[in-house]
Order: structure tokens, then sequence, then C-alpha cells
């Protein structure tokens, strides 16, 4: 029996973004072993056939012991399990497991999810990750991209590749989400965010624009959902004491979320392909994102979302009152397009099928 090893950096993301292709490779016969932290979306895994091996990961800190303990005990997964290839996601997977893949001679099939902040900044962090890439995706049959700007730059950066493929974000499974009918009009317009407390992904903005909005219209409500970090605690307790934004946590509900919002805002400073905006579309919801790679992608222009300046209220402001005036049926009817563009382009079986004739071909 072939052996294919997934690295990755979550269970949850794993689970709900990942499972279609695990499924996949399963029903063709493959054993499929899953290298990341555990987490409760493990069992669920598992039950699918997976197995799991637990190996902690620092997914934001840039510890150079840590990631030298991730890259030895992705050495000693990959010399005792002997996979005939390995599929990875996110940074430092696709790094390190990257480097192991090219010392152990390995077939390395990395998946480029977003770019992240250090890339951006142009100093010594950029520097190292650049060259880090140049070793890991070296000998890589196939890399994968997200979008086209993430390609391009690593193009951009004499980063060589074999083979590339630019596949729609981690698609999405138009079954699961499906199509629900737009909130009735009951005088209250209902915007949502979804994603990590953080200013990367574009709090800070949300928070101001939030309270600009509610200063000037009284029947708007803002909702957010995740994970809060630390240093934004004392801030989210004073907005929802002001009733300007109400923060729920994590909530494995999310879709009862999205199916009550009129519409999704997300302001994020950087994406590979933005999964909030995937599933808020098949839900029949407008978007309202940040213009830029990964975001645009995802919806047409004043048919089923509007774009605005990232890291810019003043624009956010505008944008949220531009879909505050507009009248009700158009926001239904942004919706339904919105709909209509997932299930055309953005399908996950098209992602699941690029991974399977990538790894069927070569193996």
């Amino acid at each position: 029996m072939k052996k294919i090893v997934i690295l990755s950096n979550h269970h949850s993301y794993t689970y709900n973004f990942r499972k279609e292709i695990i499924q996949r490779l399963i029903g063709e016969g493959y054993k499929v072993y899953l290298v990341l932290p555990y987490g409760e979306k493990i069992e669920l895994l598992k039950e699918m056939g997976c197995e799991h091996i637990d190996l902690s990961l620092d997914r934001r800190g840039m510890n150079p012991f840590k990631d030298l303990k991730l890259i030895l005990g992705y050495y000693k997964i990959l010399n005792e399990v002997k996979p005939d290839a390995v599929l990875s996601y996110t940074i430092k997977p696709n790094i390190y497991g990257g480097i192991v893949c090219r010392l152990k001679k390995t077939p390395f099939f990395p998946n480029v999810t977003g770019l992240g902040t250090a890339v951006n900044n142009d100093g010594i962090l950029h520097r190292l990750l650049m060259n880090l890439y140049k070793i890991a995706f070296k000998n890589a049959p196939c890399v994968f991209f997200q979008n086209k700007s993430n390609k391009d730059f690593f193009l951009d950066q004499a980063i060589s590749l074999k083979k590339y493929k630019i596949i729609p974000g981690s698609g999405i499974n138009i079954s699961e989400f499906t199509y629900q009918e737009y909130p009735k009009d009951d005088g209250t317009i209902r915007f949502l965010f979804i994603g990590r407390i953080m200013k990367d992904k574009g709090i800070e903005e949300l928070m101001d624009a939030a309270q600009q909005i509610k200063e000037k219209y009284r029947n708007i409500q803002f909702d957010a959902l995740g994970f809060c970090e630390d240093e934004y605690k004392e801030r989210i307790e004073f907005l929802q004491k002001k009733n300007i934004i109400t923060f729920h946590g994590v909530r494995d509900n999310v879709k009862e979320y999205i199916e009550k919002c009129n519409a999704v805002i997300h302001p994020t400073h950087h994406e590979g392909m933005s999964n909030v905006l995937l599933e808020a579309s098949a839900t029949g919801r407008p978007v309202l994102a940040s213009n830029i790679p990964g975001c645009r992608e995802t919806f047409d222009e004043e048919v089923s979302g509007y774009g605005f300046e990232v890291r810019n209220t003043s624009a956010l402001v505008n944008t949220i009152e531009k879909f505050i005036k507009l009248p009700y049926e158009e926001k239904e009817r942004m919706g339904k397009f919105g709909r209509i563009k997932i299930e055309r382009e953005f399908d996950r079986e098209r992602v699941v099928n690029a991974y399977i004739d990538e790894i069927n071909n070569l193996l």
C-alpha cells in the first residue's frame, strides 16, 4: 500500500479544509498519515481511516530551538514511515517539511496558503525565509498556489519551481455549504466578522469603523467570531459594553451566524485565499472585503460584493455605508450572484482533482 504523509499545523483547519482530499486518497487505496499537534478534530480524521502522529508546532513564533525540534521530528517521522509522497500546508510545514523531504529525496507537494507578515517586510527575516524557500521547494514535483499574486511573488524572488498549479484556494464543499434564503427585512442590518481577533485580520480597522457607523446609524448590528489575542481583550470589553460589536468567541456553528447576517466583512491584511469569503458567498451572503489577492478573486465587484482599500478605515466605513444604502432586494440579489460564482469557480472537487492528478502521475 502506498503511503502519503500530510504535514499541517492545526486540527480544525485540516478537518474543515482538507478532509475531502484525505477521503479521496484513502478511497484510492493510499494509507494517510497526519502529522500535526493533537486537537479534537483529530478523532474525526482518525474515524475516516487516517493515522495521526502527534508533533508539537509553534504556529506563530520564530524560536530556533523549537523550529530545530520540529525539523528533527519531521526527519524521524519520514525515516520511520517512508512515505511515497508528502503534502504540506502553511509556512512552517512547507519550509521545514520541504527541507527534510529534499534530504530524504521524498516527493513533496507544498501548498502556499499565504505569505505571512514576515515575507512582506524587507529585512533579515525576509531574506532568511526566501533562502529557506529556495532550499525547500527546489525539487518539489509541483507547488500549489492559492492565488496568482503569491505565485508571481515566488517567481520574482527567483525561487526555482519545477512545476506549479494555481488552485482556487482550498475550494469549498458546495454540498456542505448550501445556499440559504436571505434574512427577512426586519429593519436591522447585520454585519459579521469571522477570524482571529488580531491586527493582521484587520480588527483595528473594523473596531474603528464600527464605532463610526454606530454613531450615525441605529439599525446596524456588528458581530464577531474568533479567538481573541490578549492585547485586544480590554478594548473588546469596552466595545461590548457600548453595544458597538458583539464578540462571540470561537464557535463551531459558524454557518448559523453566516445565515443570520446580511453581509460578511473581511478587512484582512493578507490572504492565500479567504475561506471566510468562500463560505459566506456559498451561503448566499454578500461580502465586503479588502481589495487584495486572496480576497478579490472570491467576488465580483458590485455584483456579489464590494472591495475596499486595505488598512484604510475610511474606505471601510464608506463601503459599509454603501451597502447599508442598497435596497433590500439588491442585497439579496448580490448574495445569489455570490453563490453562482462559487459553484462555477470554487467547487472543492477542482482542488481534490488537481492533487490526485499530480500524485497519481508521479506514483
